[in-house]
């Protein structure tokens, strides 16, 4: 994430949110998590096991802006009530536990541009979360949502026609749709007032049941240090300070400041991103049917999105 993103976050979140912050922080989310799936199949490509590498990720990062708020404004502001520390544990097993997880582990045969237009049917996912709250939603939305979810099967499916393993697939949808899950129902938990405090704690937790979830699937019998290729670090160094202290604290500030309508809108953006660097330094196949799938997808979110703001 950009280094002015954070800067721009109210520390206690009880100011309101200006228009310029939170498109701040939405370019931030835009760019950057487009290229978190390359850096996190670099990582995984180094030998790296996907649950230790991302809970390395998240642990760091969270130790790493306690650290800073704390100098900033001192341990007070770290303090947070049992209900907000249930909250913000809850929200970070799904999105990150569960959510980046499942793509860390996934991306071991799912090229990063695929796992990108995967990812990209999160708001489809939230569209029927709202339904199964009660809501109704408009003819338009119901359309995008059906023409969505064809992408997505054409995808997942079809695999894209690449290395991809179908229980791999299988892995990254069941992970969207708790990130979808944890992004709907995050407002309602009572988080920490402040969205960078919400932040660390959502890494710290969700960093901690990785470690939990990398021992389970025997990943540190899996973990050679000496085998490590250095591009691994390179990658895991970026996720921590652009993808995890830049551009979730930004995510964080998002949920808490902006309607789930306009955060969705990152959907377009990220899978682009992620293709189009997969393409030119993983040299991954762009493949007719990632081509058709992913335009299908946006195609299907744009329709969402456009209609839910209307509606809005």
């Amino acid at each position: 994430m950009a280094a002015s993103a954070p800067a721009a976050v109210p520390e206690t979140g009880a100011r309101p949110a200006s228009g310029a912050m939170i498109w701040t922080a939405l370019v931030v989310v835009y760019i950057v998590w487009g290229s978190t799936y390359l850096a996190i199949r670099v990582v995984v490509d180094a030998e790296i096991p996907p649950m230790l590498g991302m809970a390395t990720r998240f642990l760091t990062a969270g130790i790493l802006l306690a650290a800073a708020l704390s100098l900033k404004s001192g341990w007070r502001r770290l303090r947070i009530t049992a209900r907000e520390a249930i909250g913000a544990a809850t929200v970070g097993l799904l999105l990150l536990a569960f959510g980046n997880g499942a793509v860390a582990i996934a991306e071991q045969t799912v090229p990063s541009g695929l796992a990108a237009l995967l990812v990209a049917a999160i708001p489809l996912w939230l569209m029927l979360l709202r339904v199964g709250g009660g809501e109704r939603p408009r003819a338009l939305t119901w359309v995008g949502v059906l023409i969505g979810f064809g992408g997505a099967a054409l995808l997942a499916l079809s695999g894209g026609n690449t290395s991809a393993k179908p229980l791999s697939v299988a892995i990254l949808v069941v992970g969207t749709i708790c990130w979808a899950t944890g992004s709907r129902f995050a407002p309602r938990l009572g988080l920490p007032r402040d969205p960078l405090v919400t932040a660390l704690y959502e890494m710290l937790f969700g960093g901690t049941a990785m470690v939990l979830i990398g021992v389970l699937r025997g990943e540190p019998g899996r973990l050679h240090f000496d085998q490590i290729h250095g591009s691994g670090w390179v990658g895991l160094a970026y996720l921590v300070v652009f993808g995890s202290l830049l551009a979730y604290s930004a995510y964080s500030y998002l949920l808490a400041n902006a309607p789930i309508s306009l955060i969705g809108t990152y959907a377009y953006v990220n899978p682009a991103v992620a293709v189009g660097l997969g393409w030119l330094i993983l040299d991954e196949h762009i493949t007719w049917q990632i081509l058709l799938g992913g335009a299908v997808i946006i195609i299907g979110v744009a329709l969402v999105v456009t209609a839910e703001r209307r509606r809005n």
